[in-house]
């Protein structure tokens, strides 16, 4: 009895530990903002600056979605080649609001959870289906707003990170460039 407790109380530390280590990670994905009217303001600056859209699709719920955010952000080529040609932002999806249960996140009204899952099924039908893939997944819209790829992250995994190889030459691969050469 005494050994399933040491046990027990072992599994529950580590467990702690690992949410401390996830929580220091920064959020990046901004729940209060409707993500459609994101995606319009981010196409208004890709067309006047000759720029494609990339839509990182997750939230602050979703680990790797972090880790890739953080990613990007301390490699200084793979930072240079998205500022270069994309507007590049973070597409909150909440896929615990886009199901028709009745179990709303607290402060939540019911009212304001039909909208969100209503909002969260428009982001799914604009972007073509991209949860499909799983989270993060990454969204390239041209100019004009249209779809043109959907990247699955987990081609672009290393161990517990991502590797910069698959990352640039994902990133290369869809610049406006590339893409109308």
């Amino acid at each position: 009895m005494m050994n399933k407790r040491i046990i027990l109380g072992i599994i529950i530390l580590m467990m702690s530990l690992s949410a401390n280590a996830q929580s220091g990670l920064k959020k990046v994905y901004n729940e209060e903002i409707n993500p459609l009217e994101q995606i319009d303001q981010a196409l208004v600056k890709a067309k006047a600056n000759g720029k494609f859209v990339v839509c990182q699709v997750g939230g602050n719920w979703c680990i790797w979605c972090l880790r890739f955010a953080d990613f990007i952000t301390n490699d200084t080529t793979i930072s240079h080649v998205i500022s270069d040609n994309f507007e590049y932002i973070h597409v909150n999806y909440n896929p615990r609001r886009s199901t028709s249960g009745s179990s709303y996140p607290e402060g939540l009204k019911k009212s304001e959870g039909v909208e969100k899952a209503a909002q969260a099924a428009a982001l799914m039908t604009r972007l073509d289906k991209c949860g499909r893939f799983g989270f993060p997944v990454f969204v390239v819209l041209d100019d004009a707003g249209k779809v043109i790829h959907i990247q699955d992250s987990s081609f672009l995994e290393e161990g517990q990170s991502y590797s910069q190889e698959k990352v640039l030459r994902f990133f290369k691969n869809w610049t406006p460039e590339a893409v109308r050469n």
